[in-house]
């Protein structure tokens, strides 16, 4: 999902995150592949467990070594993370690559002031002094929108608002200029108001400094309104994935149709019922064979042999419009045809 006139500046192949548990082994991640270049923005969106953050706590390291395997290959700017040691990774987190936390309330100390927190990434990677470190702290209160920077500075977590501190630890992840930026569903349980300052607060530093993003969310109208190229998931799997526009007007996967059934339209007519997905995410430790998503599927049947069951759909891509599916592709586009008359 990148141009061809531009390298990736994140590539992952073939990623597998299994968990061992007491019950067995966790397949959160079975066999991801995406790239993602610099100045873009990749939204991975499904339902909760479908493997997003899991992705990505990879991608930083943050995984328990002891518990966890992970195979396949994560190449940043080249340079293998897989294979990189702790100190290599704890080197290139918050300066190359960085998170912005879903929840910022548990992610900042208690204990520490705003700017404490934030100058201690700085200082860890550029070797600041106290005072230096807390100049770029005010600087980046005053750059994502905080008033009074130089007095909020010395608060503590609890004294910010909830909006107040998701801008401090985009803040946080920001200090150091990261080239990749990850984001956890930075937007969630905040209002809709603050919640448009943050989504254009993130576009205007990408374009500030060509800042590679990946959001990460389960609301389309998100996606819709911050991504260049869309993956979605489900148990674990990359199902669909292509442009903004094709993946939310030409869905080519069922899940992705039934995700866009279950959102209200504001373009098509109001009396249009929404149909939401029958059933529940499926377990990871005994995950359906065949396409996972099967068993929620309204189109098996349309798919001669039971392939859906036995089956595992491959994942193809043609110009980086990708889906997995054995529901020929004719017969996708028209049962996107009839969504389409309904929604539009």
């Amino acid at each position: 999902m990148t141009s061809t006139d531009q390298q990736p500046f994140l590539s992952v192949k073939d990623l597998q995150v299994h968990f061992s548990t007491e019950d067995g082994i966790v397949k959160a991640v079975d066999g991801l592949t995406f790239d993602l270049t610099k100045g873009q923005t990749l939204g991975i969106v499904g339902e909760s467990g479908s493997g997003k953050s899991v992705t990505n706590l990879a991608i930083l390291g943050l995984h328990d070594p002891y518990h966890t395997r992970i195979d396949g290959e994560i190449l940043l700017d080249g340079q293998e993370l897989l294979t990189a040691s702790e100190s290599e990774l704890s080197r290139l987190r918050g300066k190359k690559m960085s998170m912005i936390f879903q929840d910022a309330l548990a992610s900042l100390s208690p204990y520490h002031t705003i700017g404490t927190q934030i100058g201690e990434t700085y200082r860890k990677h550029t070797g600041a002094s106290k005072k230096e470190a807390r100049a770029r702290s005010i600087e980046m209160l005053r750059r994502v929108g905080i008033p009074q920077p130089d007095l909020r500075v010395d608060d503590y977590p609890h004294q910010f608002s909830g909006g107040m501190r998701q801008r401090a630890m985009i803040a946080m992840a920001l200090v150091c200029d990261p080239e990749l930026l990850i984001a956890d569903e930075p937007t969630t349980a905040l209002d809709v108001t603050v919640q448009a300052q943050i989504m254009d607060l993130l576009k205007d530093l990408q374009q500030e400094f060509g800042t590679a993003i990946i959001f990460i969310t389960h609301d389309l109208g998100v996606i819709a309104d911050i991504a260049d190229d869309v993956l979605v998931m489900y148990g674990g799997r990359c199902v669909e994935q292509g442009t903004k526009q094709e993946v939310l007007r030409t869905p080519q996967h069922p899940y992705t149709l039934g995700l866009l059934s279950s959102m209200p339209s504001l373009e098509g007519p109001v009396d249009v019922p929404l149909s939401p997905i029958p059933g529940a995410p499926p377990s990871l430790l005994n995950p359906p064979s065949g396409c996972r998503f099967h068993p929620r599927c309204a189109f098996t049947e349309k798919v001669a042999g039971g392939l859906c069951s036995t089956e595992r759909p491959q994942l193809e891509v043609v110009d980086g419009r990708g889906s997995a599916c054995h529901l020929p592709s004719g017969q996708r586009k028209e049962i996107f045809a009839d969504f389409a008359v309904t929604r539009h």
